[in-house]
């Protein structure tokens, strides 16, 4: 009989003003405006209200705009939340704060050949996609380990959810469903793959 899987439910954080502004977050720590706490509220009472599977934690990144989304979700759940660095966004280094536009300005090539899914580019001189994807993986890994068969919600960025599921494009506030296990089987993806959008 093989063990219980663990199950996934990620969900990108609501909006902020950076993202209204098309500005590339990275590490920078805006919070929700507030149609992004509304967007919150809107998930949360969704997962209170269906009963598709037994939520039994939330895990979120430290960053402020995953705690407050992930806040109103433990408040409607009564779930406490747990913290995990490693679900941070993609550092993106200097770009952080900046338009694609003024990215562009600055420092054309690399932002073509990021742009290009070029997996070792560090945008900024921050992170490169393959190290997001490792330490993703790492955090599923570990998950999965100590949280056999649990229904665990994780709360994070766009960057991770592209790291753990290669396509997505969630908006705000939106979930995607994965197992732990078929993730961290897959193994680190370190092939180009474009993702467009801002981080």
């Amino acid at each position: 009989m093989s063990p219980p899987k663990t199950r996934l439910l990620l969900i990108r954080h609501g909006e902020t003003p950076w993202n209204r502004a098309g500005r590339w977050q990275g590490h920078e720590d805006p919070g929700l405006t507030d149609q992004g706490h509304a967007q919150a509220r809107t998930v949360a009472l969704a997962l209170a209200t269906e009963s598709i599977r037994p939520w039994t934690r939330i895990v979120a990144s430290d960053l402020l705009r995953a705690q407050q989304t992930a806040a109103a979700i433990a408040e409607s759940l009564a779930l406490t939340i747990e913290s995990d660095v490693r679900l941070r966004e993609l550092d993106v280094g200097s770009w952080a704060g900046l338009t694609r536009s003024e990215i562009e300005d600055r420092d054309r090539e690399t932002l073509r050949a990021f742009e290009r899914g070029e997996p070792a580019i560090r945008p900024g001189d921050g992170e490169s996609r393959i190290d997001i994807r490792e330490r993703a993986q790492e955090f599923v890994r570990d998950l999965s380990r100590r949280r056999s068969g649990e229904c665990v919600i994780v709360v994070t960025h766009l960057g991770v959810i592209r790291a753990l599921v290669p396509g997505a494009q969630p908006t705000n506030a939106e979930r995607i469903e994965a197992v732990a296990e078929e993730i961290v089987a897959r193994g680190v993806d370190r092939a180009q793959r474009r993702e467009p959008g801002a981080l």
